[in-house]
């Protein structure tokens, strides 16, 4: 990998990171109501899914699902299938605010939110083929391919932590007003309409 390839990729990935979607929708409902804790765990695993895809395209894995019509409208569905079920799930949500005092100190279930984190990544096709056909571009000619899409998959995966790190963080300072009630269920009526329009989106658009 040449410097110049590393900083252009840096640049347009950083790009693509901080453009707003379905990982930063996540990310900032579950600081907001989760608290810090579970969004960072659901940040991690959206990142780990990251380097996950940049694995599976540096084996080779991701031309296959590219070219499979049935592989990717298999993975395309049940993608689909799980961001409609957590939309819905946060829309009938009545909740009053957050789980019982103390809970997040304790780390109860904590590990529910890195996995809503992994499958909401691993799950949709996209990511793969996006990797596909972005992570070549930054490749140079002669560069041991594997290795290089590996180590620019890291370098997604950390633009992320970052990225999750700062919207966390800024989320501090009115953490008290996010988890009032009234705000609680705009919040989950909200992101869980996102995930709804997500889903729907996956599930009958192809390209």
């Amino acid at each position: 990998m040449t410097e110049a390839s590393l900083i252009a990729f840096i640049v347009a990935a950083a790009l693509l990171t901080v453009t707003p979607g379905l990982d930063t929708a996540l990310v900032l409902r579950t600081a907001g109501v989760e608290g810090a804790r579970r969004a960072a765990l659901a940040g991690l695993g959206i990142c780990l899914g990251c380097l996950a895809w940049g694995a599976i395209v540096a084996l080779g894995l991701g031309v296959l699902l590219q070219a499979s019509e049935l592989a990717y409208t298999m993975l395309r569905w049940a993608g689909a299938a799980y961001l409609l079920y957590l939309g819905v799930k946060l829309i009938r949500s009545n909740r009053e605010g957050l789980v019982e005092p103390g809970a997040e100190a304790r780390g109860a279930s904590g590990g529910a939110w890195f996995w809503r984190g992994l499958l909401t990544n691993l799950l949709n096709p996209k990511v793969g083929i996006f990797y596909v056909s972005f992570l070549p571009q930054f490749i140079p000619a002669g560069a041991n391919v594997p290795a290089s899409t590996i180590l620019l998959a890291a370098i997604h995966a950390g633009l992320g932590l970052a990225w999750f790190a700062a919207l966390i963080l800024a989320t501090r300072p009115i953490a008290e007003a996010l988890r009032k009630p009234k705000t609680v269920r705009l919040l989950d009526r909200l992101t869980g309409g996102l995930f709804l329009l997500f889903g729907v989106r996956l599930a009958l658009v192809r390209d």
